[in-house]
């Protein structure tokens, strides 16, 4: 059998109640079998260094916990708006404006029918005016992002058909039309395409 280590102990280690509980591991055996203090001391340092790399370890451990479950998801949800983006249907529209009228057809736009676009799932990607003339003074090109050619046929008529943009249109043409002629052009995306943001 066995004897506890407070047996062994002299009498110096040991404390009244505690035995040799209160001593680092080293030290109880050293009290017990005689080791000298410096190689105690090196072993229970080593002790202590492994006790600590082991809880840094555990602690980087939980720490990125939080992570590898988020990443497993970003990385799902990467995917999903590529595959998205990919099905997806774009369509590229150039409107020629009336002449004088295309700071009017900005503010309606601006003001109204991009609003009315998002309720009907008309999502805009982007909004452009030419840099040079002579488009410069009277065009307007944007692109519109749709889940299918099906989709973009009904969310137009769901627009065209809106109580909202039957009065926004009439209004901002009391004076006349905005637009003469509107270019429509569907797409998509190219496999080498980088991805939109």
């Amino acid at each position: 059998m066995w004897k506890s280590l407070d047996s062994f102990a002299p009498s110096g280690l040991v404390d009244q109640g505690r035995g040799t509980h209160g001593l680092r591991p080293f030290d109880k055996l050293r009290a017990g079998c005689g080791l000298h203090s410096f190689a105690a001391s090196r072993l229970n340092s080593g002790l202590e260094r492994a006790a600590t790399i082991r809880a840094v370890k555990r602690r980087t451990l939980l720490q990125a916990l939080p992570a590898a479950a988020i990443l497993p998801a970003s990385l799902l949800a990467a995917a999903q708006d590529k595959s998205s983006s990919a099905s997806s249907v774009y369509e590229l529209r150039v409107y020629h404006a009336a002449a004088g009228k295309l700071a009017d057809l900005h503010a309606r736009f601006r003001d109204h029918t991009i609003q009315i676009f998002d309720r009907h799932g008309l999502k805009s990607v982007a909004y452009w005016t030419p840099l040079d003339e002579p488009d410069k003074s009277n065009t307007l090109v944007y692109i519109l992002q749709h889940p299918s050619r099906e989709a973009a046929a009904a969310n137009w008529k769901a627009f065209q058909d809106d109580p909202e943009w039957k009065s926004v249109k009439e209004k901002s043409e009391a004076n006349g039309k905005l637009v003469d002629k509107v270019d429509s052009t569907y797409m998509a995306l190219t496999d080498f395409s980088p991805p939109l943001r």
